[in-house]
């Protein structure tokens, strides 16, 4: 491995040997698909990161003709849900543009604004769009509903679904050139930036979407440092408290930062004759194996499948 990634990975998994509750982490370099993390695989309970699949199913039915961001969308009383956001508030037989709703949903964790997505888009299509896109472990069973413990079965997902998704998207083919701009836009207008962008340096450029339960911290995002983007996914569950969570979160991204920064700088030195393994050791656990090609960890091929046509929206 490359001084910086060996580095890394056994800073990583000594890191993680202190973790609070359960955690999955996958990080992948955009340019090059290497990737590393601690239970990559592990389905764990996506909490408002699952929006990024809800924003993600938007696009594709955008892309396919079924509506565009100008279509209004009416609130009605069962969309409304208070966990999160304002509009759960509003009057029922408001209207709200899919632009404005996809803002909500992101940028400030409007449950109330996602219930109006999925309903849009049909939960059913989210659930095969992401099947289509080769992620494993990311589903909805139900709309967003906060109250009670069920809404940690109804949102899954894992580390490694996600960094596959925001890899795709950081490449420009998710969904098309334009859905991925117009989707990192929307990430990049996050007000809830205590966790990964929380230790790195002021004015890093970072899209991401975080989610919370009461015992559970998820982030996910892209680092855009220089010219070598990478990403990051940290799911955190069954903590002691939010507060070791937010720790741990931020320890992981600061590490993260570092490493990869590194290992920018080691590339320029080194063009690109990197002997990497293409499958890793028989009988490695999700640990070991660290840094291999995010294919050989059984990730779905970095080109999205074509779109299927979308239905009309009911």
């Amino acid at each position: 491995m490359p001084g910086p990634l060996a580095d890394f990975q056994v800073q990583l998994s000594a890191f993680s040997l202190r973790a609070p509750g359960h955690v999955g982490i996958a990080i992948t370099d955009v340019s090059s698909g290497l990737t590393t993390g601690i239970n990559q695989g592990a389905e764990m309970p996506a909490a408002s990161t699952i929006k990024i699949p809800v924003m993600v199913e938007v696009f594709r039915q955008l892309g396919a003709g079924a509506f565009d961001l100008n279509r209004r969308v009416t609130l009605r009383a069962s969309d409304k849900d208070w966990g999160s956001g304002d509009l759960a508030d509003a009057r029922v037989g408001s209207s709200y543009t899919v632009a404005r709703l996809l803002a909500l949903m992101i940028d400030v964790s409007d449950n109330t604004a996602t219930n109006m997505l999925i309903r849009l888009v049909g939960r059913r299509h989210i659930n095969e769009t992401m099947l289509e896109l080769g992620l494993t472990h990311t589903r909805l069973t139900d709309f967003i509903r906060s109250s009670g413990n069920m809404i940690r079965w109804a949102l899954r997902s894992s580390p490694a679904d996600m960094a596959h998704l925001l890899r795709s998207m950081a490449r420009e083919q998710l969904i098309d050139e334009w859905s991925s701009r117009q989707m990192i836009a929307i990430l990049r207008g996050q007000t809830h930036n205590g966790l990964l962008p929380a230790p790195l340096p002021a004015g890093t450029d970072i899209a991401h979407k975080t989610g919370t339960l009461h015992d559970t911290l998820n982030d996910v995002g892209i680092v855009f440092e220089g010219e070598q983007p990478y990403v990051i996914a940290v799911m955190t569950t069954d903590l002691p408290t939010l507060d070791a969570g937010r720790r741990f979160i931020r320890g992981v991204s600061r590490m993260a930062y570092d490493a990869l920064g590194r290992f920018a700088s080691w590339r320029l030195e080194n063009p690109p004759t990197l002997a990497m393994p293409l499958v890793p050791a028989a009988g490695t656990t999700p640990e070991q194996r660290m840094w291999t090609p995010a294919e050989a960890e059984g990730a779905a091929p970095d080109t999205m499948p074509a779109a299927s046509p979308a239905p009309a929206p009911g």
